[in-house]
């Protein structure tokens, strides 16, 4: 942790709302994206990430510089959306007709509507849900490892500090998670 940003957070501990906003923006696209990577709904990353930021708000006082500061807030955005999950009643799309009409959560494969292939478009389409399906039905442990480890590119050492376990856990989350994946994706295998 720099010094500038140790100083913003003791400001805002101590109630300074403009220290506090520093923050936020320091870490609010990585916070969105790893929301949106863990939940995959654009409605439910923005009312996460609301409430991420006001337990953070509510809790600032109560962190001790004992970890990093993005270990901390990150551990607090995986918890949340671990505990949204728990509550959300997961909803299944019955046509490719519903994706197609709006369904953000499927942005990553728009990029194919530039070269103007439907083909390809389709297929990525068809793929990405697939993909995200198999994700979906990791435990929620395995996911927020997968997501931490190839979304966001953190080390599994980070990822142990960040979920606050132990670094041969977080490879056994990985490799059960990876292993799931394979299975799920077999028939895709061969692309």
């Amino acid at each position: 942790m720099d010094k500038e940003e140790e100083l913003l957070i003791k400001r805002a501990q101590r109630g300074n709302l403009q220290a506090f906003e520093s923050l936020v923006q320091r870490y609010d696209a990585k916070i969105m994206r790893l929301i949106f990577n863990m939940l995959n709904d654009v409605e439910d990353t923005r009312d996460i990430y609301q409430e991420v930021f006001i337990k953070v708000f509510k809790s600032l006082k109560k962190f001790s510089f004992q970890s990093e500061f993005y270990t901390w807030l990150y551990r607090i955005a995986i918890n949340t959306c671990i505990n949204f999950r728990k509550q959300r009643i997961s909803h299944q799309y019955d046509s490719l007709d519903e994706i197609l009409e709006g369904n953000d959560r499927n942005w990553r494969i728009y990029q194919d509507i530039e070269s103007r292939n439907p083909e390809n478009y389709v297929l990525n389409l068809e793929l990405s849900f697939k993909i995200q399906q198999a994700i979906d039905q990791l435990s929620k442990k395995q996911k927020a490892v997968l997501v931490l480890r190839h979304y966001h590119g953190y080390k599994l050492s980070e990822i142990a500090e960040i979920m606050g376990s132990s670094e041969g856990t977080i490879k056994n989350y990985l490799f059960r998670a990876v292993q799931k994946m394979k299975k799920s994706l077999e028939e895709y295998h061969h692309i």
